[in-house]
């Protein structure tokens, strides 16, 4: 399947603003995601898709912030690389069975991490006490790299969550932990779906072009704005993920709710 010339054009656009937003709190799929299905691509090529442009546009952002200083892949290596393993098992697992089960209980996950972050106290920049150790905070971290790799949206803003709250991480440094797990994630996944021969080679990396460049302003965004730009778009975005969820007519939590 080749899309024409302004299909590509469009979903470069909305992979730019997906790039960005993702850089600066997650969630990039909100956009990037609804845009590959609007344009036509079937559902399950259009998760491959988003695995391909949003891995190389996370990976840039990574640079961006490893350049800064901002992120410390020796300290925090097995978290990266059970966010990895999490995910491979998640994509397996979702050509397999249903995902549904996961749609349903997702609101309530994003309703929760959005009212984490609009009433905990503040989170500034600097690092706290680790609350968990480094053993429980990468199992932890490669739940969400499974539910990244099965399910995937809202996946960024569940890493940052942990890497605040348990890990101890400032907003900045936890935002930078977050993109090198959801690196691996994405890649994991993306591995796993060229297996499965589902990518649309010519719209990921298109669309790649758009994520690459919105990751580095989004990242330098964030950088430069800290707290002040990262926790109310953590919050927003939750709340729009979970509004889109709930208005889907195939979510679980919409049929009971409105039949």
């Amino acid at each position: 399947m080749i899309p024409s010339p302004e299909t590509i054009a469009f979903l470069m656009a909305a992979a730019l603003i997906a790039g960005c937003i993702d850089a600066m709190a997650g969630g990039g799929g909100l956009i990037a995601m609804p845009a590959l299905l609007a344009a036509g691509i079937p559902p399950v090529a259009a998760v491959a898709t988003n695995k391909l442009q949003s891995s190389l546009g996370t990976f840039g952002a990574c640079i961006a912030y490893a350049r800064a200083g901002h992120m410390d892949l020796k300290a925090y290596r097995w978290p990266i690389f059970a966010a990895f393993a999490g995910s491979v098992g998640g994509a397996w697992l979702v050509q397999r069975v249903d995902p549904s089960i996961l749609a349903g209980l997702m609101p309530a996950l994003l309703i929760a991490l959005a009212a984490y972050f609009t009433f905990s106290p503040k989170v500034g920049e600097m690092d706290r006490h680790q609350r968990v150790g480094m053993v429980a905070l990468s199992l932890l971290i490669g739940v969400i790299g499974f539910y990244d790799g099965f399910f995937g949206p809202g996946a960024g803003a569940f890493y940052a969550t942990i890497f605040i709250a348990l890990g101890g991480l400032g907003l900045v440094r936890a935002t930078a932990q977050t993109k090198a797990a959801n690196f691996a994630s994405n890649l994991a996944g993306l591995v796993t779906m060229i297996a499965g021969g589902h990518v649309i080679w010519i719209v990921g990396l298109a669309m790649a072009v758009g994520s690459i460049t919105g990751g580095q302003i989004g990242s330098r965004l964030a950088m430069r704005f800290g707290s002040r730009l990262i926790r109310p778009l953590l919050i927003i975005l939750s709340l729009a993920l979970t509004a889109k969820m709930l208005l889907d007519p195939k979510n679980p939590i919409h049929i009971l709710l409105f039949g």
